[in-house]
């Protein structure tokens, strides 16, 4: 907590403090007291260490959202955007949602054994596994780790569908896993479109895949049969809403399907964070972005209600919502609704015990 962060942020991160997290009791402030103080780094080192984990499939009843499970292999993302919602789940490390959620990460080890363990259950029924749904299964770390890549050999080995959320280009790795689960119709790719703005990109989302990059990933993955969208997201008022039909464009003219869109959501501590990125990089339009934001909320920085969280209320997010739909269609892109299901009827469980199936 005690982290000195230079005014302008640290080389390659997002947030621009270290913030207490709403579970700790003390706060600190930095005074100067006139004594030395050496220089201020102008970048800061990433901590990996290994999280204990008794499962790895998390279940939700959301009705905002087409899934009821999900995987993270990791805790906190390197990517660095600082409106990230997943940015206050490390309260529960004891950790801040600012710096912290970026340069201290967790990963699970054990996660394909876990996986398995869990895909032998008696109880277990299939239906489509989330990747993605609260930080990127391909950020970088997982170039040195492969945790997400096991993850889906234990899939395609078991016959069980997934859908992957991601904003990196490291997914072209295992396009050789992702081709044999779309032969199976087992797997759909989302990929996350932001911006064509290469400096507002280098801001918003330190170190994340380019946009050209992403655009490469859809070209990629849907000439080797594997089933894109996209989602636009997020959507942030005064800030990248202009980009909307652009963004549609390079995803249709690169093979995308479909494309949905999240508008900026702040919850707990990311409001405080988005606020203080707003005034040090776009201080003379912070306060015009932040009314348009709370328009379409409420009067509030965010708004958790279902069937609002991710789409807002009120005159602008309407307009938002009708020019989407209408650019959605020009492009000839779907909504992901009319496609095929994915295929859980070929799912084949684990043997318990890890034995060997004989194949009789």
């Amino acid at each position: 907590m005690s982290l000195r962060v230079p005014p302008t942020g640290f080389r390659g991160r997002g947030a621009l403090s270290n913030p207490p997290n709403r579970h700790d009791s003390q706060r600190a402030e930095a005074v100067d007291d006139g004594w030395y103080q050496e220089e201020l780094a102008d970048s800061v080192a990433t901590t990996v260490l290994p999280e204990p984990a008794r499962s790895v499939i998390t279940y939700n009843d959301s009705p905002d959202i087409p899934f009821d499970r999900s995987i993270n292999p990791y805790r906190g993302c390197e990517h660095g955007c600082p409106y990230c919602f997943a940015r206050p789940s490390h309260a529960y490390l004891g950790l801040s949602p600012g710096l912290d959620f970026e340069t201290r990460l967790f990963y699970k080890a054990d996660a394909a054994k876990l996986l398995r363990q869990e895909l032998a259950k008696k109880a277990y029924t299939p239906q489509p596994i989330m990747f993605g749904a609260n930080t990127d299964p391909y950020q970088p770390l997982e170039r040195r780790l492969g945790i997400t890549r096991s993850l889906l050999e234990v899939l395609l080995e078991h016959r069980h569908p997934a859908y992957v959320l991601t904003k990196a280009s490291l997914i072209l790795r295992d396009a050789d896993l992702l081709a044999g689960m779309a032969a199976r119709r087992l797997v759909r790719v989302h990929v996350t479109l932001t911006t064509r703005d290469r400096e507002l990109k280098r801001r918003l989302e330190p170190r994340a895949a380019a946009h050209q990059a992403r655009i490469q990933v859809i070209r990629e993955l849907s000439a080797r049969g594997v089933p894109v969208g996209v989602l636009v997201a997020p959507v942030i008022p005064a800030v990248n809403d202009h980009e909307i039909e652009a963004l549609l464009e390079d995803a249709a003219e690169a093979g995308a399907d479909s494309a949905g869109y999240v508008l900026l959501r702040l919850p707990r501590e990311v409001a405080g964070l988005f606020r203080e990125w707003l005034a040090t990089h776009m201080p003379g339009r912070a306060a015009h972005v932040m009314s348009l934001v709370q328009s379409a909320r409420a009067g509030r920085d965010n708004s958790s209600a279902w069937g609002e969280r991710m789409r807002g209320s009120g005159p602008w997010a309407q307009l938002l919502h009708d020019r989407f739909h209408l650019a959605r269609r020009r492009c000839g892109l779907g909504t992901g609704r009319e496609a095929a299901p994915l295929d859980v009827s070929q799912f084949r469980p684990p043997s318990p015990g890890g034995q060997m199936d004989l194949g009789l």
